[in-house]
């Protein structure tokens, strides 16, 4: 421990590597679908509750990997992905669109 007080720049560059260790990145979502979103036979959704029920049917009927539920302040990225279904949502929790995005 001694030797820490005369290295103090050893300890600090230490704590700080420890530190880091901990922000160890986590791997993404898991696609469970075939992962190709296709929303062509998705219109019924529009206008029906954002319930669990649609969301899952949803889910197996477009065969994208991903759900990804929008409400009127979620904050999106503009990146596209084939495998991700988009559901909007209003603030009652009504679908008003269905995009794969």
């Amino acid at each position: 421990m001694t030797s820490l007080y005369r290295y103090p720049l050893a300890a600090i560059m230490l704590a700080g590597t420890l530190s880091l260790a901990a922000c160890v990145s986590t791997p993404g979502p898991e696609i469970k679908g075939p992962g190709l979103c296709k929303a062509d036979a998705l219109g019924w959704a529009v206008g029906q509750p954002a319930d669990e029920a649609n969301m899952r049917k949803l889910l197996v009927q477009s065969g994208a990997g991903l759900i990804n539920p929008i409400g009127p302040a979620t904050i999106t990225t503009r990146d596209l992905r084939q495998d991700r279904l988009r559901v909007f949502i209003d603030k009652d929790n009504v679908i008003t669109a269905v995009r794969c995005e």
